[in-house]
């Protein structure tokens, strides 16, 4: 049975936790390291969406299902697979097709606020928050919505102002007490990486 060694990988949006995921699986090999996303959990907010940067507040965290993502963490560590939702964010809709996910030796859990949840750091073996200044997280988030989300600059610009800076200041920046490493800047980036890729690099021959 494969018990999966599971990270937290959190921070800001635009902070650059999904960059370092991916580039993690990617040196480790995607055999034995997978990640699962905060983005699939969404709660489905259809029948409240108004606009596009309007009163749906997508960074608080009651508009992320946690129990299940919790659940799903608690099956994969006892060796067992999970369905993961999928999340739609043009339509702002939790479809009804749902995504096989297997055990691995690495689970990388990436998201703004799973370190917020106590649901959630309970399922974790470790966790790293990526402290990036919010001039920075902004330029990303704008450029990643406009280009994969369908946004409007004026909604993402509208949106940060009053639900992602709040949040983040409010539940975000505080959960980085709980990670185990804080990495503040892009040199502290490719180091925790490369230390990274070494440490688990090790679970590929076990």
């Amino acid at each position: 049975m494969v018990k999966p060694y599971i990270i937290g990988v959190a921070g800001g949006s635009g902070s650059g936790k999904t960059y370092f995921a991916r580039e993690l699986m990617k040196v480790l090999g995607d055999n034995i390291c997978t990640i699962i996303y905060q983005d699939n959990y969404y709660i489905d907010q259809s029948h409240r969406f108004d606009s596009d940067g309007g009163t749906v507040n997508f960074d608080h965290p009651d508009s992320l299902d946690f129990d299940l993502l919790a659940h799903g963490l608690s099956e994969l560590k006892n060796g067992k697979s999970i369905r993961v939702p999928i999340y739609e964010f043009s339509s702002h809709q939790r479809l009804k097709e749902t995504i096989e996910f297997l055990p691995k030796k690495i689970i990388l859990v990436d998201g703004i606020l799973i370190l917020d949840s106590l649901a959630v750091r309970a399922q974790l073996d470790e966790s790293i928050y990526f402290d990036t200044p919010e001039e920075i997280r902004y330029a990303r988030r704008l450029e990643r919505d406009l280009k994969e989300r369908g946004r409007t600059g004026e909604g993402v610009k509208k949106q940060f102002e009053l639900q992602v800076r709040p949040m983040h200041n409010q539940f975000v920046e505080p959960s980085k007490i709980h990670a185990q490493t804080v990495v503040a800047d892009l040199n502290d980036f490719s180091t925790c990486l490369a230390s990274f890729a070494h440490r688990f690099g090790l679970f590929s021959g076990s």
